[in-house]
């Protein structure tokens, strides 16, 4: 057998993945991505309002009174939860490398499946 191929030692303990995380560091990233989700949410619904509060209101005096806003009360709830699920479940994709994981260059691809590579 040829020098170069390698092989396991016997009795030698394989190493873990330095790579790994712990599961709750993981989950706690992930609600932490959730919680950012909401508050990047809030601010921007903040902003929304203070451009109309700045702007919209003193030239027009419109107070919004007959838009009838109370409908889609009901509905906030729903849309902040939400807003944490997805957050969370994009935080996790991401902390736990699916994100970075399985893609190929194209030209790695490309070279592999030419048919002008030679194979000798």
């Amino acid at each position: 057998m040829s020098p170069l191929v390698q092989r396991a030692r016997p009795g030698v303990p394989k190493r873990p993945d330095p790579t790994d995380q712990f599961w709750g560091m993981l989950l706690f990233e992930s609600l932490s991505a959730g919680a950012m989700a909401v508050l990047v949410g809030l601010a921007a619904v903040m902003a929304v309002v203070g451009v109309y509060v700045i702007i919209v209101w003193p030239l027009t005096f419109w107070d919004l009174t007959d838009v009838g806003l109370e409908k889609y009360g009901s509905w906030a709830e729903t849309v902040m939860w939400s807003v944490f699920a997805g957050g969370t479940l994009a935080g996790y994709w991401c902390f736990s490398g699916a994100a970075f994981k399985g893609k190929k260059s194209g030209a790695k691809v490309y070279a592999k499946r030419s048919p002008l590579r030679r194979t000798d």
